[in-house]
């Protein structure tokens, strides 16, 4: 989970802040030792925690909070707030051009995710219906021309090569190409080093000049920690950066990177990468990060991820099916593709507020990404005679269900008897909005896993 070990001391640090009715100036302080303890240890910058629990302090032992009604919940506010400023308050959004195309360069050292990255951005701009051209201008890394190609080819955008020759005129060749062929962005992936070196700078200051980009995106990987601040800060210095993308954002557990590069440089994080995919790349929102790291859930990217992959029409039908009580297997197997496309189980469910805080009191609760694949497996294996009547699946078909699908007889009955839960489950709720529309009063069902 992004941000998991930080999440879990800030939200145990709370939760004692909570037990306690009242709250005097040495509660705050104790629960602010153990907030800047979390925040080191997430590799946070020191500076930025000492600024942060400065400003959390003064705000937070006045007359105003220690005297109200609910002094726990306006400290956490507080803090929430303030997550939220020191990695930068709202989301930073591209710099498009007045006239197109709109030019990004991806900087970075070798290793961190740039070419990844300019694919990822790409399919990104094409689902908002830019037309981007990818630019190969690290001419040195083997392999790394090909390796856009192919994600190019993946995502059918065209990528724009010259070769092995000079890095700083391959991208103006390709800003000129860009021009007369009417593309809307043009995202240019550079070459990096092991380190930061003059070299590598002069390479990319000649590029800047060429082209003259409208956003220069610093691409870092958030695992390396500290080390990401201090990349960032040596890349603005020498290019004056408009923006970071942290990668690999969903399994950085600390957040030091996340939590210290605003502050320390200046420069607002525009994107994370978030998995492997290429669509696993978002927007990064200081404010909605900020309520994950504290249990808050976060409800708009959910919402958001669910409008982008889940088909209204087939909703719409999905919706009279349940009505109808005719929500089967195949129905079942359609929304789980639906959900896979949303990204990791885990992160979906991290948005859900409350959730973290679920799954600590049901310690035996496990969520694996296998079961989603085993399931599938089930349902595929069955012929649509099954799918439509799960209930009529004997014991010789379940034998045969579990030889075509790789799994234990085991598995195929504990699948079963889920969808048997959840299908009388969701005929309660069906009852329930019925009886409501009539006027009628109705118990609410206990549902099966309470």
């Amino acid at each position: 989970m992004v941000f998991g070990n930080l999440a879990d001391r800030l939200q145990e640090t709370f939760k004692k802040l909570k037990g306690k009715g009242k709250l005097t100036e040495e509660d705050v302080n104790n629960a602010l030792r153990e907030v800047r303890l979390a925040l080191l240890e997430a590799d946070v910058n020191f500076k930025v925690v000492k600024d942060f629990i400065r400003r959390v302090r003064e705000r937070a032992v006045g007359d105003d909070v220690l005297e109200s009604l609910t002094p726990a919940q306006q400290v956490i506010k507080i803090v929430r707030d303030e997550l939220a400023n020191i990695m930068g308050g709202q989301n930073a959004k591209l710099n498009f051009a007045a006239k197109p195309p709109t030019i990004v360069m991806l900087v970075g050292l070798q290793g961190s995710g740039k070419t990844t990255t300019a694919a990822k951005l790409s399919n990104l701009m094409k689902k908002q219906g830019r037309r981007s051209l990818l630019v190969a201008c690290d001419i040195y890394r083997p392999a790394a021309i090909k390796q856009l190609q192919v994600l190019g080819e993946q995502l059918d955008v065209p990528v724009f090569t010259m070769g092995s020759n000079d890095a700083a005129a391959i991208a103006k060749a390709a800003v000129e190409h860009a021009k007369r062929s009417g593309y809307d962005m043009v995202i240019v992936d550079t070459a990096g080093r092991l380190h930061i070196n003059e070299e590598l700078m002069e390479e990319l200051e000649n590029i800047k000049r060429n082209i003259k980009p409208h956003e220069i995106l610093l691409v870092v990987d958030a695992m390396t920690g500290q080390d990401a601040v201090t990349v960032a800060d040596s890349f603005h210095k020498r290019l004056g950066l408009d923006g970071v993308v942290l990668t690999k954002l969903d399994g950085d557990t600390r957040g030091g990177a996340a939590l210290s590069v605003r502050s320390v440089t200046g420069c607002p994080i525009k994107f994370a990468g978030v998995g492997e995919k290429l669509d696993a790349l978002e927007p990064f929102h200081p404010d909605r990060m900020a309520e994950r790291i504290l249990g808050m859930g976060d409800v708009l990217t959910l919402i958001e991820k669910a409008q982008a992959n889940f088909d209204a029409e087939k909703v719409k039908k999905m919706q009279q099916r349940i009505k109808n009580a005719e929500f089967n297997l195949e129905d079942f197997l359609d929304q789980l593709h639906q959900f896979k496309k949303m990204g990791p189980i885990d992160q979906i469910l991290g948005m859900i507020p409350g959730f973290n805080k679920l799954t600590k009191k049901l310690k035996n609760i496990q969520f694996d990404e296998k079961e989603l694949v085993y399931a599938e497996a089930i349902i595929n294996s069955m012929t649509p005679f099954e799918r439509q009547h799960p209930e009529r699946i004997d014991g010789s078909r379940r034998k045969r269900i579990a030889r075509g699908s790789g799994t234990s007889v085991q598995q195929v009955n504990q699948l079963l008897k889920q969808f048997a839960q959840t299908k009388k489950m969701i005929k309660q709720f069906s009852d329930m909005e019925k009886a409501g529309k009539k006027g009628g009063k109705k118990r609410i069902p206990r549902l099966p896993f309470m």
